[in-house]
């Protein structure tokens, strides 16, 4: 029987994922179908929630900017999503229930432990539901200090006033400021904290295919200010080089693209779904094979 899977958000067209699950059902001999489906807003989230629910759909990936919201209409939550308060997979139980489950923070902790081993100082980027699971991700490599900042955490308005802001604090990580022009002529927090930082996690939209242009988030980067052993990891994999990347690179830093946290959230989220060993090798080998043909499409 063919059953269908689905990635859930808005904009969805840049995505992977249709070639990395394919990968993994012809490796596995399996007739299932995966589907892009945009999400323009929570009302049309609820109803796609609901196919699940009512068993039209197996299961989904939810991408941005719907994480939190996909939790939010769940039936049950799965610790890994608890943690986070976000979910970027849904699934149908047995009984007909919507389960949320989160599967960013182990596919990221991999390509984490893996690019800096021992590392102990992270700062995230972003405010999102990416940014909170790169938060537990960083304390589940063994991160001692862990620090966020966004766009929305301006210094010119009260720190409670922040956005989500509580949500990291009370996932032990300390927010600090955008950077810009500092009132009282203060020192910039964001550089001070990142010149003993070993990775740096780009987790907002910004150079993403269709999203703000890269620049926004890659200037605020205090990029002298880094060790020259830092990671710079960019969540954003199309286009499989940023802006972020490119800068990090120019100051001598190791720089890696999303792409192998991707594939790894892809895996285990498979193994959720169909309870079976997820092929991983494979499913990395669609992924860059879609990337090359879209490279050469132009």
């Amino acid at each position: 029987m063919s059953l269908r899977f689905c990635l859930f958000g808005h904009p969805v067209g840049h995505s992977l994922s249709p070639a990395i699950h394919g990968g993994a059902y012809r490796a596995l001999g399996l007739p299932h179908r995966y589907e892009l489906v945009d999400v323009p807003d929570e009302a049309v989230l609820a109803t796609r929630v609901r196919a699940i629910r009512e068993g039209a759909i197996r299961g989904a990936n939810v991408t941005i900017p719907w994480k939190r919201a996909a939790l939010r209409l769940s039936d049950e939550v799965d610790a890994s999503a608890e943690r986070v308060g976000a979910a970027n997979v849904l699934s149908r139980t047995a009984s007909g229930r919507v389960r949320a489950s989160n599967t960013d923070v182990e596919g990221l902790a991999a390509e984490l432990s893996a690019l800096a081993p021992g590392a102990r100082r992270v700062l995230v980027l972003g405010s999102g539901g990416a940014a909170l699971a790169a938060v537990v991700a960083a304390h589940v490599v063994g991160a001692r200090s862990v620090a966020v900042t966004a766009r929305r955490f301006s210094a010119d308005v009260p720190r409670e006033t922040w956005p989500r802001a509580a949500d990291f604090t009370a996932l032990g990580s300390e927010v600090l400021p955008w950077p810009g022009a500092s009132p009282n002529g203060e020192s910039d927090p964001v550089a001070a904290f990142a010149s003993a930082a070993d990775i740096v996690v780009q987790a907002t939209s910004a150079g993403m295919q269709g999203k703000d242009p890269g620049a926004v988030v890659a200037d605020i980067v205090p990029w002298s200010a880094l060790p020259s052993h830092a990671v710079a990891y960019d969540l954003v994999y199309t286009p499989p080089e940023t802006e972020f990347m490119l800068r990090a690179r120019e100051r001598g830093l190791r720089a890696e693209n999303g792409l192998g946290m991707l594939v790894e959230q892809a895996a285990l989220a498979l193994e959720i779904w169909l309870d079976v060993r997820a092929p991983r090798a494979e499913m990395r080998a669609a992924a860059e094979a879609e990337l090359r043909a879209r490279r050469a499409a132009g």
